[in-house]
């Protein structure tokens, strides 16, 4: 007779062990932690990021437990172009379709409010954090189809949905990311594929030091993540054991939870509440903090 274990066993496709994955963003925080989950599930993971030491440096940590599980590959997932490398340099490895996508590079931008933000500032949070993800998904999406059997989880942030005042490009960048996944998740019923959408609040990464975010902003992030974040391999196997029960919203803080449903019931008192929140926090028009393209800095 089986037990309860067993029949939530048996109602899982396990897709993440044993899979042939390509990860971007993987050199370090989430994107790392996918990774090495990944490969701890018995499965091989291209390690893909804008960044190749990072990248060579996440392959190194693998290759300690599980030789020949890894290979890097430089990835600007802002340009088309390489993404499709990606794909082909995957597929070369394998030697077989790719089964897992995990579209996860992204940065982080804030602290600014909408018209004093820049389109400079617009144009690299869209291109990264959107069209990255839109590369991944145009570009993998095709092939898993085809196979009739794999997964794509996409990488957003509760920040898709709350909305927060002095981050409107980084807000509109995930949602355009959920609004993405639950399209996919649509159109891909019945495939085989399966599409998961990551939305977590704060995750202990270096997004506050490596993203376009002034400097109060930016000290505010680190601490919150630092004191109330959760690190980036429990998100990951949360992530990873959610897309294996097939299950399209991840949000694996309560927080999260509680902004979802309160954006929800409340609406007007919830736009309140931050419109106040704004106005008592300190305010500033200082220069970001570093205009470097380093992927997989996804936080808030």
């Amino acid at each position: 007779m089986f037990g309860l274990d067993k029949l939530v066993a048996l109602g899982r496709t396990r897709r993440t062990h044993g899979a042939r994955a390509v990860v971007t963003g993987a050199g370090s925080g989430i994107g790392r932690a996918f990774a090495l989950e990944i490969a701890a599930r018995g499965g091989r993971v291209i390690c893909a990021d804008i960044d190749e030491t990072r990248a060579d440096e996440t392959v190194a940590l693998i290759e300690r437990d599980h030789p020949g599980a890894a290979h890097a590959f430089r990835c600007d997932v802002a340009q088309r172009e390489d993404v499709e490398l990606l794909a082909r340099f995957a597929e070369t490895i394998f030697d077989r379709p790719v089964s897992l996508v995990i579209n996860n590079a992204g940065v982080g931008i804030g602290g600014k409010a909408v018209g004093n933000i820049g389109f400079d500032d617009w144009q690299w949070a869209l291109g990264i954090n959107l069209w990255g993800v839109v590369h991944g998904c145009e570009v993998f999406a095709p092939r898993l189809r085809t196979a009739g059997r794999g997964g794509i989880i996409n990488v957003a942030s509760a920040a898709g949905f709350a909305a927060a005042p002095s981050m409107a490009a980084y807000n509109v960048s995930k949602a355009g990311v959920l609004s993405l996944s639950e399209t996919m998740a649509a159109e891909l019923s019945g495939s085989g594929v399966a599409v998961t959408v990551l939305c977590p609040t704060f995750v202990r990464t270096n997004v506050a030091r490596d993203g376009r975010i002034t400097k109060e902003s930016a000290q505010l992030a680190d601490f919150l993540m630092r004191w109330t974040g959760f690190s980036p391999v429990r998100v990951a196997r949360t992530a990873l054991d959610a897309h294996d029960r097939g299950q399209l919203y991840v949000l694996p803080q309560l927080d999260a939870h509680v902004v979802w449903l309160l954006k929800r019931y409340f609406p007007a008192q919830y736009t309140f509440a931050l419109g106040l929140l704004e106005r008592l926090l300190p305010q500033e028009d200082s220069t970001t903090t570093d205009r470097t393209s380093v992927t997989d800095k996804t936080g808030v």
